[in-house]
């Protein structure tokens, strides 16, 4: 609705205000929703708008020229693109940058580090927020040398909570599935009944007449100090020779291997009956992969470990700048 989108600016705009002095880059393809803050946001505001000429969200070079001859202050990064960013020379020149938001994929805590080491003077926050909530709904301030990089808490007038399978709130460090309450929920899909029914449900936690809550889909778990921490995708989690496996996990275990800038695990059955994980690295110079199943000992159990490793120069990246799975 446009209070659920007004919302979201608002809750921004308290948060993070944007002043005429300030200049976004808008960058984001019109099919990806963050685009639509981009767009709206400084104009809301009185800021700067620099729109970047298209397709070129997925180019680091021209995107850190863009930020210097432009004078860029407010931009946004999914985390694939944010590493391909922080890998151009050129982004320690990015001096005029104040604030960056990061969001539609897990920031990781080595991630956050380089940007840090890379980008003087600016902030860096981490966004999470499904389209079916107008957005973004959560926010986090990052800060160097965090071991666990949480999605935060919600804007105002946003609710979250953390269920079981019994749609039962569940207690502080354990893990559940997140639902989202309040004014920046959808009202469903166009012309999908079944699926509205399925993942919006009657929100039993208000007296609002007709408030519904969104079933994510995300596992995630309370902090003791109440900000929630993202633990990946229950859509991620998989059986395999009866064992239950969180590929996120896995990748978050790899992205810790000094050397590995990125990572994404999936389960492949190139022969009939024969399902193995393999794990797909990003790294600056080979690894041997009898390190890297010994290094992972130390972290994972036996039956989390890939039985393959795959280097890649790159992960292959999907028109809206996240990784792209199914290449």
């Amino acid at each position: 609705t446009q209070g659920a989108l007004r919302n979201r600016l608002l809750s921004m705009q308290q948060a993070y205000p944007l002043t005429p002095a300030d200049r976004l880059l808008h960058k984001t393809p019109f099919s990806f929703d963050v685009s639509v803050w981009e767009l709206l946001w400084p104009l809301t505001t009185g800021a700067g708008l620099v729109l970047a000429r298209p397709e070129s969200h997925r180019d680091a070079s021209y995107l850190a020229r863009t930020i210097i001859e432009r004078g860029i202050t407010t931009l946004h990064f999914v985390p694939s693109m944010l590493r391909a960013f922080l890998d151009e020379p050129e982004a320690r020149a990015c001096r005029s940058l104040r604030r960056v938001f990061s969001g539609g994929e897990a920031l990781s805590p080595e991630l956050v580090n380089r940007f840090f080491e890379r980008i003087d003077g600016a902030e860096l926050h981490n966004l999470y927020g499904p389209a079916e909530a107008a957005i973004d709904v959560t926010s986090w301030p990052c800060h160097p040398g965090a071991a666990v990089v949480p999605i935060g808490r919600p804007f105002h007038n946003v609710r979250a909570y953390i269920l079981d399978e019994r749609r039962a709130p569940v207690p502080i460090g354990v893990r559940g599935e997140l639902h989202l309450g309040g004014i920046q929920v959808g009202r469903g899909y166009l012309n999908r009944p079944e699926l509205t029914a399925e993942r919006f449900l009657l929100d039993p936690f208000t007296t609002e007449p007709g408030a519904r809550l969104y079933r994510t889909g995300d596992l995630c778990r309370f902090l003791p100090a109440g900000e929630i921490e993202y633990l990946g995708r229950a859509d991620q989690q998989i059986k395999l020779r009866g064992f239950r496996i969180e590929l996120g996990e896995i990748e978050a275990a790899l992205r810790k291997v000094t050397g590995i800038h990125d990572a994404a695990v999936i389960v492949r059955e190139d022969n009939p009956g024969d399902l193995r994980l393999v794990a797909y690295v990003v790294s600056d110079a080979p690894l041997p992969p009898l390190d890297l199943r010994v290094e992972l000992g130390q972290r994972l159990p036996d039956f989390m470990i890939p039985a393959l490793f795959v280097a890649l120069p790159a992960l292959p990246i999907s028109p809206n700048g996240k990784v792209d799975r199914a290449a």
